[in-house]
C-alpha cells in the first residue's frame, strides 16, 4: 500500500506562485508514473501534470509554460511548482501514482494510488 501525503495548497492571488509536495512511501524509483491531477467544482478530474520514469513528462495544455513537475528521488516527493496562476487554476489537486511493484514483488497487475488532496484557491 502507497501512502501519499500533499502539502502546498493554499489561497494566492491571481499572477502567483505556488509549490505543491507529495510525499510517497517506499521507493520512488518503483513508481513508473507519477502525476498531479486536478478537480474543480462541477468537474471531472483532469490530468495536470505528468512524470514518467524514464524522465519524459507531459502537461495539460493550460499548464504549459507556467507549470514544473519534478521528483526528488533521495526524498521520495513529487513537487508541482506553479507560476502565474489564474482564477481557473482554482481546483483540489490530487497527487498520483502508478506502479507494478504491489506487496514487495513485481506483478502484472498496476495498482493506482491516490493522495487525499490539497486545495488551491486562485482569487483577489
Amino acid at each position: 500500500q502507497v501512502q501519499l501525503v500533499e502539502s502546498g495548497g493554499g489561497l494566492v492571488q491571481p499572477g502567483g506562485s505556488l509549490r505543491l509536495s507529495c510525499a510517497a512511501s517506499g521507493s520512488i524509483f518503483t513508481y513508473h508514473q507519477m502525476g498531479w491531477y486536478r478537480q474543480a467544482p462541477g468537474k471531472e478530474r483532469e490530468a495536470v501534470a505528468v512524470s514518467f520514469n524514464d524522465g519524459n513528462t507531459n502537461y495539460e495544455e493550460s499548464a504549459k509554460g507556467r507549470f514544473t513537475i519534478s521528483r526528488d528521488n533521495t526524498e521520495n516527493t513529487l513537487y508541482l511548482h506553479m507560476n502565474s496562476l489564474k482564477p481557473e487554476d482554482t481546483a483540489v489537486y490530487y497527487c498520483n501514482v502508478r506502479t507494478y511493484f504491489n506487496g514487495g514483488v513485481w506483478s502484472n497487475e498496476e495498482s493506482v494510488y491516490w493522495g487525499q488532496g490539497t486545495q488551491v484557491t486562485v482569487s483577489s
